[in-house]
């Protein structure tokens, strides 16, 4: 998984998760990569740095060169800002939440996600695994599928 910095052409940056830089540009040049702030599907790679570990992790702000335009892109080592941390706290318990309520279906993701879709068997809330290929293949459908932001274990293999 290769986590991207990404800005739209109003200058709003965002984080992007993609399988590949071949996914992210097969994805966006499809028109699946949007803004979250305005929608705009106007995206490219923003300048990123990379975090560089050192002997100590002060927590204190390094500059970093970027990939493009020779600017520079602060770092933070150690703790994350308090609104980062509850804003992935509160999008853990809101995956948590929804996950109650849906049904692991593992490798059969696809299978049964498209028998839904096609009126095959009832809708219902599933999650599972499925490649790459498959999601693309889905969307491409019409199937709505989306990435899990945080991984989840399958049931069998919990304590």
């Amino acid at each position: 998984m290769i986590v991207y910095d990404l800005s739209c052409i109003e200058g709003h940056r965002f984080e992007g998760w993609f399988g590949s830089s071949a996914d992210f540009e097969a994805q966006r040049e499809r028109g699946l990569v949007s803004c979250p702030e305005c929608g705009c599907s106007k995206v490219a790679k923003a300048p990123m740095a990379p975090a560089v570990s050192s002997k100590s992790n002060s927590g204190t702000v390094v500059e970093g060169n970027s990939e493009s335009a020779g600017s520079t892109t602060p770092i933070m080592r150690g703790e994350l800002p308090a609104e980062v941390r509850q804003a992935v706290e509160t999008l853990a318990k809101a995956q948590a939440k929804a996950l109650k309520s849906s049904t692991w279906v593992g490798e059969k993701f696809a299978e049964q996600a498209r028998s839904m879709h096609y009126g095959e068997a009832d809708e219902a809330p599933i999650h599972g695994k499925a490649t790459k290929d498959e999601a693309e293949e889905m969307l491409a459908e019409g199937i709505a599928v989306a990435p899990l932001l945080f991984p989840v274990a399958p049931p069998d293999e919990l304590n």
